[in-house]
Parts: structure tokens; sequence; C-alpha cells
């Protein structure tokens, strides 16, 4: 059965039909505004509509960044949307005719690199989205866990270090704070204040302090930027300390990494393996979880969400 899956963004949708090998067959994308909540449902129901004069669609899966309900239907939070208990899985069924499901954002992109990407031989696993924030998504025994209010695999609200830095959540210390694209960009900032003379290749990418970015950092560290590579190898650090913390208590067999930061490649990955390696409980019995690279890329949300929507409530 075909299924569409939907990413709802905070500037736009991407739609896509999505098969049962989760093989993504045709695209479309719809400009939104996060301020015009309603007009967001308008350009799902448009974005369907449009696919569906070229294939048979049996069913819809809609991401969104936010908290929703175990029943997979209503929106109980959104961050950057102005949803609150809205019923959009209700909503978008009556307009199309058809079975709609939604999801956690991250919880479709985790989905997919479990069922057809990274981690697709495995029954336990965790993807890491490193972002402005920092995402997870997580399977245990082959299921999805979203707990007992469907907000399970938030990951990067952990507190990891007490009383430590504010978070936008309204609390302090949580792992998103020390392992994010976020975080990589003020402490490489902080760190240009001290050792400017340690980051010339950055400063002549970025032309100021004030203008770096996570994706200069990245390039700069991969042409021998001395600063750039500790800021990274720092981020990758903090990584892995929370991945040997969620181990105790999950235990999977691959760690997904996903995110733009994960161009860095092994000058994140390596640091990350190696504290991962020392903090892990009882690693002197057990195998080392594994840490690869999200290999779906953006249409991990839209394959993920479209198989979802074809599972039993």
């Amino acid at each position: 059965m075909h299924a569409v899956g939907v990413d709802i963004g905070g500037t736009k949708i991407a739609a896509g039909v999505v098969d049962e090998d989760g093989e993504l067959l045709e695209s479309t994308i719809r400009p939104t505004s996060a301020q015009e909540p309603e007009l967001i449902e308008e350009a799902v129901a448009d974005a369907v509509a449009e696919l569906r004069q070229r294939y048979v669609i049996g069913a819809v899966g809609v991401a969104a960044a936010g908290f929703v309900d175990p029943g997979r239907c209503i929106v109980r939070f959104a961050p950057n949307i102005a949803w609150r208990e809205h019923p959009l899985g209700e909503i978008l069924a009556q307009r199309l005719g058809l079975p709609v499901v939604v999801e956690n954002d991250a919880n479709a992109a985790g989905w997919a690199e479990f069922r057809f990407g990274a981690a697709q031989e495995v029954a336990d696993m965790a993807m890491l989205t490193v972002g402005t924030g920092l995402g997870g998504a997580i399977v245990v025994d082959g299921q999805l866990l979203r707990g007992a209010a469907g907000a399970g695999g938030e990951v990067g609200h952990m507190r990891v270090v007490p009383n430590g830095r504010a978070c936008g959540c309204g609390h302090d210390g949580c792992w998103e704070t020390y392992a994010s694209g976020t975080a990589l960009v003020r402490e490489t900032k902080a760190a240009l204040t001290i050792e400017p003379e340690r980051a010339e290749r950055l400063l002549a990418i970025a032309g100021k302090a004030k203008k770096v970015t996570g994706p200069h950092v990245t390039q700069a560290a991969q042409e021998g930027d001395p600063l750039s590579i500790q800021m990274l190898a720092d981020l990758g650090r903090w990584l892995g300390a929370g991945m040997a913390a969620l181990s105790a208590v999950l235990d999977p067999a691959v760690y997904v990494i996903g995110g733009g930061v994960g161009a860095a490649g092994d000058l994140l990955l390596g640091p990350a393996r190696e504290e991962l390696d020392a903090q892990l409980f009882a690693r002197g019995h057990r195998e080392l979880p594994e840490i690869r690279l999200a290999t779906l890329g953006n249409d991990a949300g839209i394959v993920g969400a479209a198989d979802l929507a074809r599972l039993p409530r």
C-alpha cells in the first residue's frame, strides 16, 4: 500500500508518496507560516490531493514537532505552531477521507532510519538529531517508544548537569544545552574571545566571530583549524557521555546521529565513541554500541511518517 508522509516545518510542508519498501516515489512542497496554523492544514490537504492524482493512497502520516498523544491523533503541544490539544489527525482525516496518523517529527525520522536506513538490521536503536536542540527517537524490541503521555524519546531534556545552563524548556542543565548545534556555536564564539590565534581558518571562513555558524566550524575543522577541531571534539564528548547514560537504561545496539553536524564525520564521532566507551556501564562485559550517521537525510520525516501510517493504531 502506498502512503503519503507529510513533514511539517516552520516555513513549509513537504509531502511525498512512499511505497512499502521505504522508497520515496514523488514529493511536493508547500510554503506555510507557523503564525497561520489553519493554513497549514489547507496546505497538507492540497499537497495530498495533488499526489492522489497519480497514486492510489491508503493512508497519510503527518510528522510535526511537539508532543503527540499516544493515539497518534492529537497534537498536545507544538513549540512553533499555535497547536494546543489540537485534533490534527481527526481534522485531516475528515478533509481527506483517508486514515491519518500524527507522529512527533523526531520519532518519524528515527523510525525511518530503523526501518529503511542506518539501523535497519537491529531491534534496539536510538536516534539523536543534533540541530538547534537535541531531538531523539527510541526503538525498543522493534517498537517505537512513545511513553504513557506520548512524550517519550525527548532525550535532549535529560538533566545532565544539576544547576547547569538554562534551557528553553524552562529547566536547567538539559543535555541539549551542551550537545547541540546551538551549544557548538555558543562555545566556539566564547573560545574565540580567548584564543582567536587558534582559529585563523575559522575566522577567514566566517568573517567575524559573531557570524560563526555550525557549518563554518565543521568546514574549518576539516581544513585543520585547531580551535574548530577542539570544539567538535567537545561536542562529541558531550554526546558520548549522554549516550552512556542512555545505554544504562535502554541498551541500544546502535546510535544513529542525524542533523547537519553529522557532516563533521569522525571529527565528531571519534570523540563520541571514546567517551561512550569510557563511561559505558559494564563495558568489559558487553559490546560497545555502534555510532552511525543517518542515511536518509531530509527525507526521513516523510518516509517514517508514511510507514507509521500503515501500522495499526
